[in-house]
């Protein structure tokens, strides 16, 4: 964990030229916005049973993120890059929100960190998930996604679905098209249908 830990701070943490920063914020911005403007559609919070709050909201938003930076991440090179652009302008976000909150100056910064950290450690249970035996994933999103509510098992199971139907559509697409800021996420817990419910 420590080391796959380590590879993804090594990754984020990478410093790259002005002018090419300059254009990768560019396209940070939008890629941001469908994340977040994904996070929020309904049927995740309906059908997926996550909780309609600060907390449920911010992990919608680290779930997605960090879909995206696994695909850039796996692409290397401008993909790398712009990844570390759109970690920037999320917790850019975040502290922005947090001020909006009323937070004090002097809270922030440790909230942020804090953020951060927990964003780190999902990183890790996600990986492990995904890339490993289903019942990992759902554990994963059962500890994190849902914090002290109680989903039934169906719709954390759709949650999983949902996850990995994600990581394969944007496996598949391009870089090129990630920088126009849209990713290729699948509908809402499109994975619902099959269960009987409609997706959002």
């Amino acid at each position: 964990m420590r080391e796959r830990l380590g590879a993804w701070r090594q990754w984020l943490g990478r410093t790259f030229d002005y002018r090419a920063r300059r254009r990768r914020n560019a396209a940070a911005y939008p890629l941001y916005d469908a994340i977040v403007a994904q996070a929020r559609a309904p049927g995740f919070y309906i059908q997926g049973q996550v909780p309609d709050t600060l907390d449920g909201r911010f992990d919608m938003i680290v779930l997605h993120a960090y879909l995206v930076m696994r695909r850039l991440r796996g692409a290397g090179g401008e993909g790398a890059a712009l990844a570390q652009a759109t970690f920037d302008v999320m917790f850019a976000d975040m502290d922005r929100g947090l001020r909006e909150m009323g937070v004090g100056d002097l809270s922030v910064g440790k909230r942020v960190k804090a953020m951060a950290r927990g964003f780190f450690g999902r990183v890790a249970a996600y990986d492990r998930g995904l890339d490993g035996e289903e019942t990992q994933l759902v554990v994963a999103l059962r500890r994190n996604l849902y914090g002290t509510a109680s989903p039934d098992a169906a719709s954390v199971a759709r949650m999983a679905s949902y996850a990995r139907a994600a990581d394969a559509a944007l496996a598949g697409q391009s870089i090129a098209e990630l920088c126009k800021g849209a990713p290729a996420f699948p509908p809402p817990m499109a994975a619902a249908r099959g269960a009987g419910s409609d997706a959002a």
